[in-house]
């Protein structure tokens, strides 16, 4: 039997799993206790089977009111595809203006998700 302490992060309350499984995780050899909702045992099975992350960063504007913009992942992402995600976002820089919601990059990592901006960034106003 093997045994971990997850912590669930879907809903406010950040329930602390007492996790126990034998050979894989999957549905039938998962028990997990310590749960306040039913969120708490799909996340535990989950994190241990196919973990996910959201991606956030800030990119370059260039002509902005601000130097960055803000970015996150879509949705999640496989964890092992984090790094390469990362890898493909350096060096991005935008043009201003940007928009909420506005994809920075496509299928980062081919990973079927998008990179969305998180904040709205105004064409700096020219001077005089």
């Amino acid at each position: 039997m093997t045994r971990r302490i997850i912590t669930c992060i879907l809903c406010p309350n950040g329930c602390e799993l007492d996790v126990e499984y034998s050979g894989q995780p999957s549905e039938e050899t998962l028990v997990a206790e310590g749960n306040l909702c039913p969120k708490g045992r799909t996340y535990a099975l989950e994190e241990l089977i196919r973990p996910k992350r959201t991606l956030t960063t800030s990119i370059l504007v260039r002509f902005g009111d601000q130097r960055l913009v803000s970015v996150k992942t879509a949705s999640s992402i496989p964890r092992q595809a984090i790094l390469k995600a990362r890898e493909e976002l350096r060096g991005t820089i935008v043009t201003a203006p940007v928009s909420i919601g506005d994809t920075i990059l496509r299928d980062v990592a081919g990973t079927g998700i998008d990179i969305v901006a998180t904040r709205a960034v105004e064409r700096k106003k020219p001077r005089g």
